[in-house]
């Protein structure tokens, strides 16, 4: 099988910019010093969001948005698409938070997945938004009952019509893979086209107002008051900043040690609707497995399988390089674990592939803060390649936070949440990247069937004896 070329950009976000619908007025680089209200270090979802919620607030509000590329060029638009809720890790946050903290959370993320939604349809974004729910497979006999605990948990709260779990027959039922050993069902959950989310949400930040400056990185940031962002062709001066840069925030002093930086790689079939019918996959449903570098995989409207790998590091990811956008041997292992999950798709062309920088944080879960002495200046970062829902929510405390308005969100454990501390480097990048890569070998032996030996066992799950949620 051929490895599609690289184009520079994801498969969805070609698909975006074609579409007229989604089209805003031309963004221009900052070329002028300027004044505003906010200043929003970034065009992705938690910008954006944060910039919607704020305009809902408060109409009049002079918004600056300041993106390096352009809206939906990095990770809003390179994602799988999964809008998820934190339902799928109930067991973990509960230990984490307690129950009523983790089921306010969840519960609010929730809402979050029916609001963008209810934003697409109000706003005519064709974005491909399906609340058909969200499939959990164990992909080897090694993850077979790894939902355990969720469902435990689940029973415990009482709310265990939320989750059905299914046998090995029953998950091949709903979806026919040769390689599904049982799994967990949910009605929670939705996917979108991430890049027609990205471009339909920056036409209606126009239409409301909102400045928004592409091709303009900040290349020197000053916090106070006024905060300061500066740009190659001008000045941002406002009494409010937001920093929502994703992965890009790795390279600021103060989220070094709070996030880490892996890469995530996506191949995307040509259509073959008889295939998936043949599967029974006919619906909108995302699934993934039970992988600890895990697999998510959904379908496009026209027919397509869009299979994803995460958990991927090119390199030791002291920057963000090319080759998080593209990496051959990435992109050459998710089609081999496309055709080991779907042998029948082996002979169907593949259209493209691309891959992107994912934030990761040590607890698997996104933080939002407002930055010590500097109380004018706010973040969302570490969503940890689960953002899309999550960034609504998390738009909406930022815009909370700078409003200073009475908000629930607000009260949310994940909010001035101190995140865990990775190691400073020099260790930092070498142990990610020896830990990384032991956690992608353990899955691989589980996915021949076999036991990881010893060693890569070991070093796979280090960063959990640590206290990390990132391995198995």
């Amino acid at each position: 099988m051929n490895v599609p070329p690289d184009t520079g950009r994801s498969w969805w976000l070609h698909d975006a910019l074609a579409d007229p619908s989604l089209d805003g007025e031309p963004a221009p680089a900052l070329s002028t010093d300027t004044q505003a209200d906010v200043v929003i270090l970034g065009g992705g979802y938690t910008g954006m969001w944060t910039a919607l919620h704020l305009k809902e607030r408060d109409p009049g509000l002079d918004i600056v948005i300041l993106e390096q590329d352009i809206c939906g060029g990095g990770p809003s638009g390179r994602n799988g698409g999964f809008v998820n809720s934190w339902w799928s890790g109930l067991h973990h946050i509960c230990e984490d938070f307690g129950d009523e903290a983790t089921l306010r959370m969840c519960r609010m993320g929730e809402d979050s997945v029916h609001a963008i939604g209810a934003f697409c349809a109000a706003n005519d974004i064709d974005a491909w938004f399906a609340a058909d729910g969200d499939l959990g497979f164990a992909t080897s006999t090694a993850q077979i009952g790894e939902w355990a605990h969720l469902v435990e948990t689940a029973k415990r709260l009482g709310i265990s019509d939320q989750f059905a779990v299914l046998t090995p027959e029953g998950s091949r039922q709903v979806v026919d893979s040769p390689v599904f050993h049982g799994g967990v069902k949910t009605t929670h959950g939705a996917t979108v086209q991430p890049a027609r989310l990205a471009r339909g949400m920056r036409r209606v930040l126009q239409s409301k107002g909102v400045r928004i400056y592409e091709g303009s990185p900040v290349t020197r940031f000053g916090a106070g008051d006024p905060a300061i962002a500066e740009t190659p062709g001008g000045s941002v001066r406002a009494g409010h900043a937001v920093i929502a840069l994703n992965a890009w925030a790795a390279h600021w002093k103060r989220f070094r040690r709070a996030i880490t930086v892996r890469g995530s790689y996506i191949v995307l079939t040509e259509p073959a609707p008889e295939k998936l019918k043949t599967i029974g996959w006919t619906d909108g449903s995302g699934l993934w497995d039970y992988r600890a570098a895990l697999h998510y995989v959904r379908t496009t409207p026209d027919g397509r399988i869009a299979f994803g790998v995460g958990g991927m590091q090119p390199n030791l990811a002291r920057h963000i390089g090319p080759r998080f956008a593209w990496d051959e041997p990435a992109v050459r292992t998710a089609i081999h674990d496309l055709h080991r999950m779907f042998p029948t798709f082996a002979d169907v062309p593949l259209a493209a592939a691309w891959g992107g920088p994912i934030d990761v944080a040590g607890s698997h879960l996104p933080f939002f803060g407002t930055m010590g002495a500097a109380s004018n200046v706010h973040y969302g970062l570490g969503y940890t390649g689960n953002g899309v829902g999550p960034a609504h929510l998390g738009g909406r405390i930022l815009a909370a936070r700078i409003l200073g308005a009475a908000d629930e969100a607000l009260d949310l454990p994940i909010v001035d949440l101190d995140p865990m501390k990775f190691p400073p480097e020099p260790i930092k990048s070498p142990g990610a990247f020896v830990a990384n890569a032991a956690i992608r070998r353990k899955d691989e032996f589980e996915d021949r069937g076999e036991e990881a030996n010893p060693l890569v066992d070991f070093m796979a799950r280090l960063p959990r004896r640590l206290g990390y949620n990132l391995g198995p």
